[in-house]
Formats: C-alpha cells, structure tokens, sequence
C-alpha cells in the first residue's frame, strides 16, 4: 500500500509522534492556590512527579489516546540526572520569557507516520544546567539570549548525534531504529535507554485499573493493558530490563509516604547512583527501559534496533531492513509528487523539513476542566481559591484529541488562531486531517457555550483574530482541488458552528454597538500603545483598526461560505445576504464612526489609525504605523456574474441595497464596475487607497524588509512614538527582535520583527486584489525606485523574501541560523533547518520559540509552485463543475 493510499485509513494513524517535549510548567498540571503554573511543576520535579493529564520524552511515540508510551533516555555517564525530556527555561528564568536549551530537529515523516526520523544533538560532557539559568536570568531585555552553544559545550565536537526513525511494518507493528554517531576524536561512553511506560490513569478516583508489563527475557518485555493490541517489545540487543512504576515519589517531592515501592524516578536513580531498590527485583512494573551500555570510538558510528509490535515474534528483526527501506522509499515517492515543480533541491529540503516539523508537532491533549478546578476523588481537596482560578469559566471544556501544537515544548498546548494556519499547510498532504482539526474546535466540548473558540489553555477567554472561518473556506477549496469533489457535509456544518462564534464577537466585542470592534489580545499582544487586555484608566476605549478589519473580513469569508452552499442549497442565499449587508455596516463603521462621521482611515497620512474614543463625538488618533493599518487588506473578496446568475435570490436583495442604501455602497470598491472576466469586488478598499497602504508597506524605510513585511515601521527606531496621555508617557520603539519590554512578559514582540502568518495572509489578499484588477494596476515597489509591479509580482516578491530567509543565499548561508558562524558553515548543522516563532526584521535571524513548525511551515505552501497556488486561488471564485 502506497502512502497516498494509507492517508484515508486512520488505523495507520492510531500510533504517532503525539508526546510532548514538555509536560511540566504547564496550566493543566498546575494545582496551586495561586495558579502560578511554571513553578507548581519543574524541570527538577519532573523526573520524580506522575503527571495527571499527559506525557513528554525525547521524540517519543505513544497511541492516539496515550495509554503507552515509548520514548529514549540517554546518560554520558557525567550528567546528574539521565537525559529523559528536553531542558528549557521558565518564563521568569529567560531573559527573553521561556525557551528550550537544546538541539533537536525534525527530519521527515509521512503523514500516517508509516516513517519518521528526527535528530537529537547530546553532548558528551557535563549538561550546562546551572549554567544556562545563571547566566541567563543575570541578563537584561536588552542583552541577547544565552544560548547553549554559547556554554561551549560543543565545542571540539564533544556531542553525539543521535538519529531516531521510525517504521511501521503496519499500524499497529512498529520498527524503530536508532543511529548514533560520536563527533569527537574520543572514546566516549554512552548508557541508552529505549523506555515504555503507561499514562498513569490509575491513581486519581476513577478507575483503579492497572495495566502492567514485564520481563520476556533480557531483550524483550511483554505489555499488557486491556485497551491495547500493541503487547511486544524488543530489543535487539540489552543487558537487562529495569522496571519500576509510573507513580511519583513523595518522599523525596513531598516528604511523606510512597504508595508503591518503585516510583517514576528509580530507572533514573539505579542508573546514576547503582541503587539498586530502586527498581523492581521482581521485573514488572507500569514503567520499564531496556539498559544498554556502550562505549564509541573516535568518529565511530552504532546502529541499533527495536520493534514494537501486537505480534509474538521469535525472529522480531527478520526483514527488518527491508521493511525500514520501503517505508523510506514510500516516503520518498509521496514527496515526490507532491513536490512535483519544485525547482530546486535546497527548496525541496526545506519544505520536506517544514512537513516533518508540523507532522512531529502532533500531540495528544488531554484537558477535563471542571475535572481539574474540582480536583481528584483520589486526591487531597483542592484550596477553595480555585474554585476561580483560570479559567473556570469553561467548564465544559473536555478536550481528548490529537492536535496540532505550535511548539511541542514551548507551547505544548494548542492555540487557536495558530491552528488555523496549520491547517493550510497541512491540506496539502493530508487535508482529511486539516478538516478535522478545524472541526474540533467547533464542537460542544471546546466551543463555549457562548459561541467562543478557546484561546489556549493559559487563558481561554483571550481573544485572537477570528481567522477559523477563513481556514475552513481555504482548507475546503484545497480538499477540492485535490480529491475533484467538494465535501459540502464539512462546509455546512462548520458554517452552522462559525454563526455561533460570529455572533459572540457581534454581541460581546463591540463596545458601542456601532460595528467598530475592540478585540483585545488579537494575537498581536504589544504592538500598539497599551496593553489592549487592561481597562485605561479614565474610562477611554480603543477603536481598533484591527479588530474592526478582522470582522469585515469575518463577515467576507461567511459570505463566501454561504454562497458556496446556496450553490447547492438555496435556503443558503439568506445568509449569504445577512452577512453582505452586515460587511456594509462593518465598512460603513470604519469609515463613520458617530455623529462626527470620524473616519480610523486618517486622510492626512493615508492609513489606517486606531483611534482613543473619549466620548461619542471625541476621538483622537493613534498615528503610530503599524501592521494594524494593513490588516484592512485581509477583507477582500471577488464573486463572478456566474455565480450571482445562480443565485437570483442574493442578486435581487444585493442590487435594491446597493441602489436604495448608496452610502454603504460607496464605502467599499465600486461592486458595479467589472474587474476581468466579469468579477465583482469587496473590500474595504478602493484602488487608491490599497495602493497608499502600498506605499507604505513597500518602503525599506518604513515595513518592508529583505525577509518580508515588518510589524512596525522601521522609521521608530531613530524616532519612536512617544504619546502623552493622562499624566503618563507611553513610547513604542522599533525593536526588531527580541522584545525589550516586560510589559507583556514571554519571548513574543510583535514590535518590528517578521510574522509569517500577517505575511501570508497579506500575500494571499494581493493574489486576491489582483485576481480581480488586471496587470495593470501598478505600485511603485520599492518607493521611490522607479521599479512598477503589479499586485501579482508583489505577492510573488514577498514570497521570495520569506523564502529567503531558510534558503542559502550567495554565500552559502541561511538567515535564520544568525549569528553562529558554526550553524552556518558546518555540514553536521547548516543543512538542518529550524522553524522560529518569528524573524529578525532586518537580517532574518530566527526569534521566540524555536520549533513553532506550526504557522512558520506556512513556508511549505508558500514553496509550492506557482501553478498549483494559482489553480487553488482560482477555485475558490469558480462555480463547481456540475453547477457550470
């Protein structure tokens, strides 16, 4: 069975990559009165705590639910503990928020996981711990990151590279393989220790089943759970099997009673101190390691083997070989079509590696809210401060899935407006997947009652752009154009779900009633002037350019959806109206705020302001340039006269408002005059006005940069804005990178840097403003240069930009690695590519959490080629082939 073949069967799919990289430091394990998460649980702790709703390990593989678990641990025999989970800083520990402090990357995998490989980098000498906090909290906003080739701990090639694979013989058999590679002139030791153990689903009060394991002989332990098919494992070779059990060690966390003898930490505790209690004389337990220990000459290279398997196998790596070879030239064949136009090899390795980076980044979370504010019947009584701590409003929130995470360690939980640009690059490889992913978040057991998606589990009452109705269009289309068919059922009934969350933003999001919406967080936290989550203090309120574009666009992207349906439906052709004229009244907004018909497009300037609100007729501009003033390009959308045709219903009721409610008709792009091919245009913006946006974000002085669109101007680095308001001084300064405020805590500043899904997006509506206006219309790019481009050659420039910043340029070097002539040049580091939370906007330096795959491996889509990305944007105005 060929991988194209498998993706529909989701058998395939029951084992994946779905473990953490971090499972400490987290909300859902956090049981303090305080709710002070990232010190409830500890990368200390973590060795000897049994977590109550999930599991990490080193590119570690478990079933769909994470009743198993199997990951590696590896020991230099000079660490203190042995290396079981990646280690990182806390966000109070960064200097710039929390950060892991390790060398990992994903490689490949398919989308079933029939493959996978990722790398693991382990030093030989003494893990820099201490070293890495120190350092690292002594540092200042304005002082770069230590990092821990900073430490010098790989200096001399003293570290091991450490490949895992895996290969599924079929879905529930899986072969995995490790090769580890010493780099240094040494002879070096090295104790490797391939482990399973279950999720400990046994101590908390609800069911007091206890699956077990245990030894089969030296090189194999037989599993048993009553869930499970999986009931083998084995090592090709081991010195002996360890056991003890997956439950957390009181006496040395807590100084009281264990309830078993052998707890989560012995394997730990008998391999770095020989204490031999510490793990079960008896060989059985709930947790269990193959010891193997090996010693590796200078530059010397070891292969070893392991299978995992629902079968009893007396030759379990017979053909063992041949299966791992097939699953990686079936790998190599899925890759191939689909990077069918690709022109070059270096683009090839980069999107292969951004597949693998989103496929890895597969989680299973498991989050029962009013379970964990209530606490455990097993369990001491939670303190009563609980009862209100984080988001206790969302107590349905019974979530149990695999999802799509930005960042497996950084950010081990999902966030929603993320998710939904996952989704674009993930339906390009397995859009069965991508719809699901959308679908979740509109179930009864995520939504809120209320109509609200759920941020992330920090807090899921934060708002983020609401972007899901524009992914489940764009996911739709694709799934079309891929399968030849449209699956109506997923549009309808996520278009059912998204009116509930539309009119959640309609009834709690603006202020005044007048469609001018006040969103909050965004998903852009400190680019403006305030904390948009904070009251202002004389009972101001912002008008937010932004957050009243995202709505316009909302409205666009219902409409469309409705429209699409009414194809099939007529009963459709109502909503398609409701949400046109409710895009009207959102654009008539923007334009008329109040009586004063005060305007956040500022004529002066020609862009797009948020605006302070004193009153109904007293406002006052923000001018500061930011991404804010761009998102109004987001709210665009072409429909053709074919398609109006089909829908009399909708024609009659858009003509008589357009011709009896002129004003409203007026504030968007003329809909009476016909682009090519008969197309209609709506947008908040004119052809005028879209090119004085241009204008601005195509200078190098101001937004553009040689690695895409920049958050803020670049003109507040010499002069930043400063503003004067109520006998305080607020002041936002182009900072290109890392953030130098404490104001908004973390690692994030959307103060200057590159964001890729602001830049997508503004590439996709460019395609879109093009798709409707001929080559013709034409902006000066860049400003001042004399050099005209069409909309199209615009959106294909900034491509490149962002292209740019994974691919080797001239020299051989590839901006993201920055300023580590090491990641540049050697062949052990350059060729492996890491996909940053965002980009140095001035020389593409990788920033924020290192491995958010997530919205950065929108690179993949944008790497298609250009024929397929023109096809897919086509289909989306293009009537179905049996409506035609």
């Amino acid at each position: 069975m060929k991988e194209k073949e498998r993706i529909s069967d989701i058998t395939w799919k029951k084992w994946g990559p779905y473990v953490s990289n971090r499972e400490w430091g987290l909300v859902r394990e956090d049981y303090s009165a305080d709710g002070d998460a990232w010190n409830y649980t500890t990368h200390d702790t973590a060795e000897a705590k049994a977590y109550r709703w999930g599991e990490e390990g080193i590119c570690g593989i478990c079933d769909d639910l994470q009743k198993l678990v199997f990951s590696f641990g590896f020991w230099n025999k000079k660490d203190k503990i042995v290396k079981e989970r990646f280690f990182g800083l806390t966000n109070g520990q960064g200097n710039h928020g929390e950060d892991v402090k390790e060398y990992y990357y994903y490689l490949d995998s398919t989308p079933t996981h029939s493959y996978m490989k990722m790398l693991y980098k382990y030093p030989q000498n003494t893990f820099p711990y201490e070293d890495l906090i120190k350092t690292n909290t002594e540092r200042s906003k304005q002082d770069p990151e230590y990092e821990l080739i900073d430490t010098g701990i790989f200096d001399n090639n003293e570290y091991f590279d450490i490949f895992i694979e895996y290969a599924k013989a079929d879905s529930q058999d899986i072969l995995i393989q490790l090769t580890i590679v010493n780099k240094s002139e040494k002879k070096v030791p090295l104790v490797i220790l391939p482990t399973l153990w279950f999720r400990n689903t046994w101590r908390w009060g609800y069911d007091d089943y206890m699956p077990c394991m245990n030894s089969d002989g030296v090189n194999a332990v037989k599993i048993q759970h009553k869930d499970l098919e999986i009931k083998n494992f084995y090592a090709e070779y081991s010195e002996q099997s360890l056991f003890c059990d997956n439950e957390t060690n009181n006496e040395k966390l807590y100084q009281c009673p264990n309830q078993r003898d052998y707890t989560k930490d012995g394997i730990n505790d008998f391999i770095i101190n020989g204490n031999l209690p510490s793990v079960n004389p008896r060989n059985i337990g709930t947790k269990a390691a193959c010891l193997i220990n090996e010693h590796f000459n200078p530059k010397e290279e070891k292969v070893f083997k392991f299978r995992l398997t629902d079968k009893d196998l007396s030759k379990p790596f017979s053909g063992f070989d041949e299966i791992f070879s097939q699953r990686q030239q079936e790998a190599d064949e899925f890759y191939k079509e689909i990077q069918d136009g690709i022109k070059t090899e270096d683009e090839k390795l980069v999107q292969r590696q951004a597949f693998a980076g989103m496929l890895w980044s597969k989680m299973f979370y498991h989050y029962n809210v009013e379970k964990w504010l209530k606490g455990d019947p097993a369990q001491p009584q939670p303190p009563k401060s609980r009862d209100k701590i984080r988001n206790f409003q969302w107590k349905h929130l019974n979530n149990e899935h695999i999802i799509s995470m930005p960042d497996k360690w950084e950010y081990p939980w999902y966030a929603t407006w993320d998710l939904a640009f996952h989704t674009i690059s993930f339906s390009l490889i397995d859009p069965d997947f991508a719809k699901h992913q959308l679908k979740l978040f509109l179930f009864e057991w995520y939504m809120h009652p209320n109509g609200q998606l759920p941020a992330y589990e920090w807090d899921f009452n934060d708002v983020n752009p609401p972007v899901h109705a524009w992914a489940v269009f764009r996911v739709f289309k694709i799934d079309e154009y891929l399968k030849g068919k449209p699956d109506l059922p997923f549009l309808e009934s996520a278009f059912q779900k998204l009116l509930m969350n539309f009119t959640w933003w309609v009834n709690k999001k603006d202020n005044n009633g007048n469609n001018i919406f006040e969103g909050g967080f965004l998903g852009l936290d400190n680019i403006g002037v305030f904390d948009r989550n904070t009251p202002l203090p004389d009972g101001e309120h912002l008008e937010q350019s932004d957050g009243t574009s995202w709505m316009a666009m909302f409205a666009l992207n219902m409409m469309r959806i409705a429209l699409e349906l009414a194809l099939y439906n007529k009963v459709y052709e109502e909503m398609a109206i409701k949400f046109f004229e409710h895009f009207l009244a959102i654009a008539n907004s923007l334009a008329n705020m109040g009586d004063e018909c005060f305007s956040l497009w500022d004529d002066e300037d020609e862009f797009f302001y948020d605006a302070l609100s004193f009153g109904e007729k007293d406002h006052m501009y923000l001018k500061i340039r930011t991404i804010v003033g761009l998102i109004p390009m987001f709210a665009v959308e072409i429909i053709d006269d074919e398609m109006i045709e089909n829908l009399p219903n909708f024609k009659k009721r858009m003509q008589w408002v357009l011709e009896n409610k002129p004003e409203l008709a007026a504030l968007v792009s003329h809909w009476e005059v016909k682009g090519e091919d008969s197309k209609h245009l709506l947008s908040l913006l004119r052809g005028h006005r879209l090119k004085r946006l241009l204008h601005r974000m195509l200078n190098p002085e101001e937004f553009l940069s040689d690695f895409g669109v920049r958050a803020l101007s670049k003109e507040y680095e010499k002069n930043p804005f400063s503003l004067h308001l109520n006998g305080k001084d607020y002041t936002v300064k182009y900072t290109p990178a890392e953030s130098d405020s404490l104001l908004f805590g973390g690692n994030s500043n959307w103060r200057g840097p590159v964001w890729f899904p602001i830049n997508f997006l503004i590439i996709e509506s460019l395609q879109r403003f093009f798709f409707y206006y001929s080559p013709d219309f034409l902006v000066e790019c860049p400003t001042g240069s004399g050099n005209y481009l069409n909309l199209d050659q615009i959106a294909d420039e900034l491509s490149k930009r962002l292209s740019s910043i994974f691919l080797k340029d001239k020299e051989g070097n590839r901006p993201f690695n920055g300023q580590y002539p090491r990641f540049q040049t050697d062949p052990d580091f350059k060729d492996y590519i890491i996909f940053y939370e965002y980009f140095h906007g001035d020389n593409g330096r990788g920033v924020g959490a290192s491995h958010q795959t997530g919205w950065t491996g929108l690179i993949a889509k944008i790497l298609m080629p250009r024929f397929s990305k023109k096809k897919i944007a086509e289909s989306e105005t293009e009537m179905p082939d049996q409506k035609k």
